[in-house]
């Protein structure tokens, strides 16, 4: 019989004293030597944890396991806590092992093959994974003290400090960060040329041309960023802050922190902290959106389709909307027009108001899209219907996967993952199509109550006049996907499904959300009239 010897500690500290390790193979080659079986390979994991397969020669066991010429019968290890101590990750390998007719047995714990001997391998199991999770909470806690008296826990240091040597308490060693002088320069050049008025990339990249590396590598924006929020340099450093498995971060309320040497001034750390926030991508809209005008991006040249975006004259005093491509190309390109942006703007705000918000105007608009809405209310109930017999026999599937894991029939776990994953997308892709389908046969119900028309009317008519610009631009870029400007015309286009979506009540009977956009509420004839040089207003039937 080919053995294998799984040997593994949990800390590099116990791998380092070279005791726990030695003892574990002394105790497998006699076992083996005393039933004749031969050692063929030794696999050695010195400071890994068994809670999960991140582990080299645990992966190296399992591959070599798993080769068509079968190396070796058995795994043998001390006890079946170094193999696994999560009890599902223990039974998933144990059976991958067996299907490639490899045996896992631990000298310690006798288990037999019958149902008593599973259910006893079982307790073993969970009984490692219980007690990986109790070890786990006492050794927080004693990190979590030391960190409190502001000694350094492990791990690699940030950026700029050093773990030096403070003291010695029976045999454990006190660490503290210091300042580590080359990398706390970078740190404070850092700094000094983001206030100076360079972005994140500006600065990496400047550094990397410099050959001013990080720690052997190369700068990148995600490491100029981490320096810059790393609020360790200004005095407080934090432990404790994230799920050590998950990497979930924890409530503020659970970190600890402790003082480090100050790299950068408290005051010059906050400054570039508000500066970090009001840069933020999720926080500054677009140019279009962002900038001076309410119509960029929306309002297009009728001659050649090109942006009319903002021209001043009289050092700023005039606004105009003109055609860009006259603008930058020349007359060539296009003959190009202008109009005046407080015009424009008043023009597309007015008739939005008069035309499009007024209630009566509301209801013409939509009621052929609510009379197709309820035409199809009886094809989505039917819809639906399927979905849902189709859900339950998903659910059921899953069900039936997970049974046969609890018995032990799975033998393919690839298989078994793969299957479940792809189950788990369908029954996730139904519940939101029947979801959808279940709002849209709400609509025809609700849409043209009148009191829903005025509330969503007068919402609107709100937030066109806001005093925050952006939310202007917001809510007509909802409404209006195109601005044509003409000579003589100005058309407008929209979809009246953006119309529909705004006007659905919320459940709690609050103010209505704002609407998502959808092209083409306005169609290509009904919205343009002739006018004289835009002196009347627009878009009216």
């Amino acid at each position: 019989m080919n053995v294998a010897l799984y040997l593994r500690v949990s800390t590099a500290r116990q791998a380092e004293k070279d005791l726990s390790i030695p003892d574990q193979r002394n105790q497998l080659e006699r076992w083996a030597r005393e039933r004749d079986w031969r050692v063929v390979a030794e696999y050695v994991e010195p400071g890994a944890s068994a809670t999960d397969d991140r582990r080299p020669q645990f992966q190296r066991m399992m591959d070599d396991a798993a080769r068509p010429d079968r190396p070796f019968d058995v795994v043998l290890v001390h006890s079946f806590s170094r193999f696994f101590r999560d009890s599902f990750q223990f039974e998933l390998h144990r059976r991958t092992l067996e299907k490639h007719d490899v045996a896992l047995i631990s000298i310690t714990q006798a288990v037999t093959d019958d149902p008593g001997g599973q259910m006893f391998r079982q307790l073993c199991s969970m009984f490692d994974e219980y007690q990986s999770r109790e070890n786990a909470k006492h050794v927080l806690r004693a990190m979590k003290e030391n960190a409190r008296q502001g000694f350094w826990n492990g791990a690699r240091p940030p950026f700029g400090y050093k773990a030096v040597v403070v003291e010695t308490r029976a045999d454990a060693i006190k660490k503290q960060l210091a300042i580590e002088p080359a990398e706390a320069a970078v740190v404070g050049m850092v700094f000094d040329m983001y206030r100076g008025g360079n972005g994140v990339r500006s600065i990496a990249h400047e550094f990397n041309r410099k050959g001013i590396g990080h720690r052997g590598g190369k700068f990148t924006s995600s490491r100029v960023h981490e320096i810059l929020t790393r609020e360790a340099y200004a005095g407080r450093h934090f432990f404790n802050r994230k799920e050590c498995r998950t990497g979930k971060r924890k409530e503020r309320g659970e970190w600890i922190a402790f003082e480090t040497p100050v790299i950068i001034e408290p005051e010059i750390f906050s400054t570039v902290q508000r500066t970090l926030e009001s840069r933020r991508s999720v926080r500054v809209p677009p140019r279009v959106v962002n900038g001076p005008s309410l119509l960029t991006g929306l309002a297009k040249c009728a001659t050649c389709g090109g942006g009319m975006t903002l021209r001043t004259g009289k050092g700023g005093r005039y606004r105009y909307y003109s055609c860009h491509n006259a603008m930058n190309k020349g007359k060539s390109a296009c003959r190009g027009r202008n109009i005046p942006m407080p015009l424009l703007d008043d023009l597309v705000i007015g008739n939005l108001e008069q035309q499009i918000l007024a209630p009566e105007r509301l209801e013409v608009l939509l009621s052929a899209l609510v009379a197709r809405a309820r035409n199809r209310t009886h094809d989505d109930a039917e819809k639906a219907q399927q979905l849902r017999k189709a859900l339950s026999g998903i659910e059921a599937k899953i069900e039936r996967l997970y049974g046969a894991l609890a018995e032990g029939t799975v033998k393919d776990t690839d298989l078994f993952r793969k299957s479940l994953s792809r189950l788990e997308a369908e029954r996730d892709e139904t519940l939101r199509l029947i979801s959808s389908l279940n709002e849209k046969r709400e609509i025809p119900k609700q849409l043209l109550n009148p009191q829903n028309l005025a509330r969503f009317a007068a919402a609107v008519r709100e937030r066109l006049h806001a005093e925050d610009a952006r939310l202007r631009k917001g809510y007509v870029r909802h409404f209006v996907e195109r601005i044509e400007v003409d000579d003589g015309t100005i058309t407008m286009r929209g979809s009246k499904a953006a119309l529909a979506s705004g006007l659905v009540p919320p459940a709690n009977g609050g103010k209505g959300r704002v609407p998502s956009f959808v092209p083409e509420w306005w169609a290509r004839q009904d919205s343009n009239l002739r006018q004289h040089r835009y002196e009347r207003r627009v878009l009216t039937n």
